[in-house]
């Protein structure tokens, strides 16, 4: 087996272009290696770059978040998904030693020594010659712990460039340059607002994923990145997720190109619980398949304003719904999407009008990193255990977006400890059985949302009728 961390000196560095390429490599099979079936991590919170990596590699990626999860956890989580693969790339966020907190107690090197992984840095060396070594040096230098295994120098100037850096790099370190990747446009990824373009939204992402396989192949040494990377010990899988004995229920879930963020454990935890997702699409079907709850997650609505007007059936199909009495549960964008109306550059689309508020996007994030949320009283998901209201949830947020003109007397979930929200002390509209919420939350061992939603609609269900309600009026 093989694992290894992918990191940088800071963010920028093209770290995410050279780990799409370096799993669609190893997975395919590039220079005489033969095809390996490669697991995917991202450390933090991120819905985009796991959508691409989960493409390159052919298998789900999944998050790795020091803020939402305790160490065990952590272990468990980078076991149960990566045992059974052969090999387990962590790609980093940030720079390596980069973090919250003074001791880096929640950088991708803290990561890095918990799972004790060899580091590879991509290090973007434009503009760089002698200087690079000592930037080498001092970061093996700030935490001898961390075995920086290799460098990928990226985004070079050329040939006589690439041969300057090697030289400076093999008399001054130890570190092995196992990769140049030459400056090249076509290795570009298209970024917007929130980061790059969702792999969902991108038609051309598979062969664009395969381009840049092949040119990470033909300038990293893939074989000595594996015999750097080579793990004595297997990886021991704990126990798996018992599922729920329950009932199943049918809930909806858009997944579509305005709609596609969701970790990849969440989902998982869905199913354990008892879901049955059906997917549908907001820019296509004319209404909502038969289910007993509704599950709208974050994406780009802004877009994608004129598909989500036109489709006038759905959008009212899922309107009368909520207002019937469908469990709900909207993030962020799926939040968007249900208010009266969305504006983005001087253009105003109808949106479902379940939300009495309208959306305006702005040109600076209105919230942007992790969130501690104290939920309510009113909470609508208690689960069968009770246990919620006064709980702190760790969350995390990211939006341009602000809803306003909201009643004065609108409910809420939450209470906001950290972070913005709706107002800045609020998250998590209550209408309806609608909860609402700029937060996204993850199925971890201090929010296990999953089960407690899908309990909630269980419950609902039995409350109306012992049949599957279905969505259309």
């Amino acid at each position: 087996m093989h694992r290894f961390l992918i990191s940088a000196a800071h963010k920028s560095s093209g770290k995410t272009t050279v780990s799409i390429g370096l799993c669609a490599a190893l997975s395919s099979g590039r220079h005489g290696q033969r095809p390996r079936s490669v697991q995917t991590f991202k450390k933090g919170p991120d819905y985009i770059d796991p959508l691409w990596l989960s493409v390159a590699a052919g298998r789900p990626c999944y998050n790795l978040d020091f803020f939402l999860s305790p160490d065990g956890e952590l272990r468990d989580q980078f076991a149960r998904h990566g045992h059974d693969a052969e090999v387990c790339l962590v790609e980093g966020n940030k720079g390596l030693y980069d973090g919250l907190d003074l001791e880096g107690s929640n950088s991708n090197a803290a990561l890095a020594r918990l799972l004790d992984l060899p580091v590879v840095l991509v290090l973007d060396a434009r503009g760089m010659t002698r200087g690079i070594a000592p930037l080498i040096l001092g970061y093996q230098a700030f935490d001898r712990n961390i075995r920086i295994a290799g460098v990928i120098l990226n985004r070079l100037g050329g040939r006589r460039h690439e041969a300057k850096l090697r030289a400076v790099i093999e008399h001054y370190t130890d570190v092995p340059v196992i990769g140049a990747v030459q400056e090249d446009a076509e290795l570009a990824l298209v970024e917007r607002h929130l980061g790059l373009m969702p792999v969902n939204e991108t038609a051309e992402a598979e062969r664009h994923i395969a381009a840049i396989g092949q040119r990470i192949a033909d300038q990293v040494d893939l074989g000595r990145l594996l015999a750097i990377s080579h793990a004595e010990r297997p990886l021991s899988s704990p126990a798996p997720r018992q599922p729920s004995r329950d009932a199943p229920v049918r809930i909806a879930i858009a997944r579509d190109a305005a709609f596609g963020f969701y970790y990849a454990d969440d989902l998982d935890a869905l199913a354990a619980a008892g879901a049955q997702a059906v997917f549908f699409d907001t820019l296509k079907d004319p209404q909502l398949p038969a289910c007993d709850g509704l599950l709208i997650g974050g994406g780009f609505p802004e877009c994608f304003l004129d598909g989500l007007e036109a489709n006038t059936s759905l959008r009212t199909d899922i309107r009368r719904a909520i207002e019937a009495g469908l469990p709900t549960y909207a993030e962020c964008g799926g939040l968007m999407y249900l208010s009266r109306s969305i504006e983005w550059k001087g253009r105003r689309a109808a949106m479902v009008g379940a939300i009495p508020g309208d959306i305006g996007m702005h040109a600076k994030p209105v919230g942007r990193g992790y969130v501690i949320l104290e939920a309510g009283a009113d909470h609508p998901w208690r689960g069968a255990d009770k246990t919620l209201a006064g709980a702190a949830l760790h969350a995390h947020e990211f939006h341009y977006s602000s809803l306003n003109g909201l009643p004065a007397d609108t409910r809420y979930a939450y209470a906001v400890r950290r972070g913005h929200g709706i107002d800045g002390a609020h998250d998590g509209i209550l209408l309806y059985r609608l909860l609402a919420s700029y937060t996204h939350l993850r199925a971890t061992a201090g929010c296990d949302w999953p089960a407690k939603f899908v309990h909630y609609v269980r419950t609902s269900r039995n409350i109306q009728t012992k049949e599957s309600m279905p969505c259309s009026p």
